[in-house]
């Protein structure tokens, strides 16, 4: 048994029989790749979307986002103009509040004047319709 020994210098050549082979099975394999390499860089990174979500609306379709739109700025305004009266409201409230207790530690304990009972039931009403104002959320539903 022999050992050949190849030296850089030396440039070890493929058989033409198995040059042949390889070329095939070069060939043969980058058919086969050829599909699921050209699958892979033709896919969409984005979702697909039906024509129907994925059109300009039509004027009629604007004209409802548009309403809806108004609308809700609207119920916005409607909620900030609510939150803005009951703050004026309670400090009304606190207020007067305040005042009846002033007015209550100056009688004496077995009279009540009529200026008391008249801001007691102010209070009251002030009272309810600050109550009845925190229940309602203007929007839509």
């Amino acid at each position: 048994m022999r050992i050949q020994r190849f030296h850089t210098t030396q440039n070890p050549r493929l058989s033409p029989k198995r040059a042949l082979w390889f070329g095939i099975f070069a060939a043969l394999t980058s058919i086969a790749l050829a599909p699921v390499v050209g699958q892979g860089l033709l896919q969409n990174t984005y979702p697909h979307l039906p024509p129907e979500l994925n059109r300009i609306p039509d004027t009629n379709q604007q004209n409802d986002i548009n309403a809806q739109n108004a609308q809700k700025e609207s119920f916005e305004a409607a909620n900030a103009a609510r939150k803005k009266q009951i703050a004026e409201d309670s400090a009304k409230l606190l207020k007067l509040a305040t005042d009846l207790k002033a007015e209550v530690d100056k009688t004496t304990k077995d009279t009540l004047s009529m200026n008391v009972i008249r801001k007691a039931d102010e209070i009251e009403k002030l009272a309810h319709d600050v109550k009845e104002k925190m229940k309602l959320t203007v929007g839509p539903g």
